[in-house]
């Protein structure tokens, strides 16, 4: 190359780098000036619910204030899954770094029984624990709620539980999406109600229609004025009390007054120099994750990339032997010793691995629970918040099925859990979700049921780095370790994250359930042929996120799955 070929090579490259320099810096900048929050950020199920949330944080409240509200509204919005009829978990962190978490699962009532789904030879009795007055746990969500006011609050109680009722009594437009939830369950719903007309409709609903609902909102004004006293006593009280009975359920006023959600020690683990904050049994989900975590840390996940043949072998290999654990080790741990120490010792899970070969599946039949030493033998909905001073809320909340039980409390118009499904209605007998329980997780009176539910926060260097969680039954606890995965070992920004494909396996049945083309057709052909049943599917999990950027903002993650929004400011 002459002189003159060199100058004008130089000038050629120089002009190259500054346009793709100008490019980086433009889309860098775009990226963050479209969704560049710094003050606070809500992501949840429904548009309507999450609005709320950022209200309440414009106007002063904090993380905890705006979760109160988020709940209520999505009661009324996302009755799929949002309720005062069900419980859940919160896991939560200020901005300080102070951790806690609050349990206000449902429990069974006090005259349930281990055998009560059961007919006279033993066999469970098909629909009982789903679709009757006896599948409902006492609900949790809210004595949880007005706990975690109490607790953390900032504004008036009555404040945070205006914005449900405005929306119950005006009403609210339904999105597609709800539009046809509503129409799939409307049969179901009529059957089961009779003498009711709570979310039905003459005609089919469409998207836009107007959704009111009156009893719904008075019930709200009683919890508004009254608080915890506002559900479980009073005229409330009396309405649910009166529509178990009317289906031979078990729930009685005094079930009712003793009801109280539980604050429990935060469980905390690592990952790749990360911080694990989550939930601890009842939930099964924050053992189940730390232990999923530990089971594939010392592989290189980055070079081997997202969802390729190794990544997920090794990833349902871990799955695999983290459900055999959940199925004999997990229930309520005021009732049974969970032995949680031992479960997430780094040298157990090593062992745990240890049978894991890359020839070939490992048969679900050849994977039992772990042996620990001296140990004696959903719809669902999330919500991901943080406010202006760091405070992040991460909870879980749920009724069970899609539309719980699909039992409305008639003049309260709220909706009844089908909660006792999540015990062990015999051993060895998979519930609705296809997992099986044992002894651990029987039922007995005033027991809260396991439950998969995992919200969780991370930190990195002792800061805040994101908030997770997700509905989905058996599949929460695999779809946050592959969101978490997604970000920290892929490089996946939050929305990427949230909205790539997913894999999941749960010990029993012996399938690697599948998103449709979360595999390509390579990689699912290797991982066929070493003897993995692939099953491709609907879609798993609804996760609902926020990450703390390393600019200083958050960035959201709302699952384009459902109708789950972000908003902040």
């Amino acid at each position: 190359m002459n002189p003159i070929q060199l100058r004008y090579f130089l000038h050629i490259l120089l002009i190259s780098v500054f346009f793709a320099s100008a490019s980086c810096v433009q889309g860098t900048l775009g990226k963050n000036n479209s969704d560049e929050y710094h003050n606070g950020m809500v992501v949840c199920a429904y548009p309507d619910a999450a609005n709320v949330g950022l209200e309440i944080l414009k106007k002063g409240g904090n993380a905890v204030d705006a979760a109160v509200a988020v709940q209520f509204a999505l009661t009324v919005t996302h009755p799929q899954a949002g309720n005062i009829g069900g419980g859940g978990f919160m896991v939560y962190r200020s901005g300080k770094g102070e951790v806690n978490t609050l349990d206000f699962r449902e429990k069974a009532p006090a005259a349930a029984g281990q055998d009560m789904y059961l007919d006279s030879a033993g066999n469970v009795i098909p629909g009982k624990s789903l679709s009757t007055h006896s599948a409902s746990g006492v609900p949790g969500s809210v004595d949880g709620m007005f706990e975690a006011h109490r607790k953390y609050g900032r504004l008036k109680w009555s404040e945070l539980v205006q914005p449900a009722i405005d929306l119950a009594r005006n009403g609210f437009k339904i999105t597609k999406r709800l539009a046809a939830d509503l129409n799939w369950a409307s049969k179901e719903i009529k059957k089961l109600n009779p003498g009711k007309n709570y979310l039905l409709k003459d005609t089919t609903w469409q998207e836009g229609d107007i959704l009111v609902q009156e009893d719904l909102a008075k019930t709200l004004e009683q919890i508004r004025d009254k608080g915890r006293d506002g559900f479980y006593d009073g005229v409330v009280a009396d309405e649910i009390v009166s529509e178990i009975q009317s289906g031979a359920g078990l729930i009685t006023k005094q079930d009712l007054k003793n009801y109280h959600s539980v604050w429990r020690k935060a469980l905390i683990g690592q990952y790749r120099g990360y911080k694990i904050i989550t939930m601890p049994p009842p939930s099964s989900g924050g053992v189940a994750l730390l232990q999923l975590l530990q089971s594939v840390e010392k592989y290189p996940l980055t070079r081997w990339g997202f969802n390729s043949d190794s990544t997920v072998q090794l990833c349902v290999e871990a799955e695999r032997r983290v459900y055999a654990d959940r199925s004999k080790y997990q229930g309520d741990p005021d009732f049974f010793k969970v032995p949680v120490d031992s479960l997430l010792r780094p040298k157990y899970n090593t062992m745990r691995m240890s049978s894991f070969t890359w020839d070939k599946a490992t048969p679900s039949s050849d994977v039992l629970s772990g042996k620990i030493s001296g140990y004696e033998s959903d719809q669902t909905t999330h919500y991901s918040i943080v406010d202006r001073d760091g405070n992040a809320v991460s909870i879980t909340t749920t009724l069970n099925g899609s539309f719980g039980s699909k039992i409305f409390v008639k003049g309260a118009g709220f909706l009844l859990n089908n909660e006792m499904d999540d015990f062990s209605s015999k051993p060895g007998v998979p519930n609705m979700f296809g997992l099986v329980g044992g002894k651990a997780n029987s039922i007995q009176p005033n027991k809260r049921m396991l439950s998969s539910m995992t919200p969780t926060i991370v930190e990195k260097d002792g800061k805040l780095f994101m908030i997770v969680g997700t509905p989905g039954g058996a599949t929460i606890i695999t779809s946050v370790f592959q969101t978490i995965m997604n970000v920290i070992d892929f490089k996946q920004d939050m929305q990427q994250a949230v909205a790539s494909k997913r894999f999941h396996h749960q010990w029993l049945p012996d399938v690697v359930n599948i998103e449709h083309n979360a595999l390509d057709t390579t990689v699912r052909t290797r991982l066929e042929q070493k003897g993995y049943k692939i099953v491709e599917g609907g879609t798993i999990g609804r996760v609902d996120a926020i990450l703390k950027t390393q600019w200083g903002y958050y960035e959201g993650g709302a699952d384009p799955r459902g109708d789950d929004t972000k908003v902040g400011w």
